[in-house]
């Protein structure tokens, strides 16, 4: 996890489903860096894609927890 991820993840729930896209336009980060970061954050289990949807995320309820401090995310194996 880096720090940008928490913020990410912030932004995911508080405006519900994004694009990396409308993440660099809420000035999180910019758009390629941010579809990298929810590669990483997707592989864990803290945001999913919608498959009918290229490139749009959401946080997941594993996300979730990990943002109320319920998860701690150095015990998430990767998923694929």
């Amino acid at each position: 996890m880096q720090p940008l991820d928490e913020r990410i993840l912030e932004t995911l729930s508080e405006e519900g489903n994004l694009t990396p896209q409308a993440i660099e336009n809420l000035d999180v980060t910019v758009r390629s860096h941010a579809s990298m970061r929810l590669s990483k954050l997707r592989r864990y289990g803290l945001v999913k894609r919608f498959a009918d949807t290229e490139g749009l995320y959401t946080i997941t309820d594993a996300g979730e927890r990990f943002l109320s401090g319920d998860l701690d995310a150095a015990e998430l194996d990767p998923v694929e």
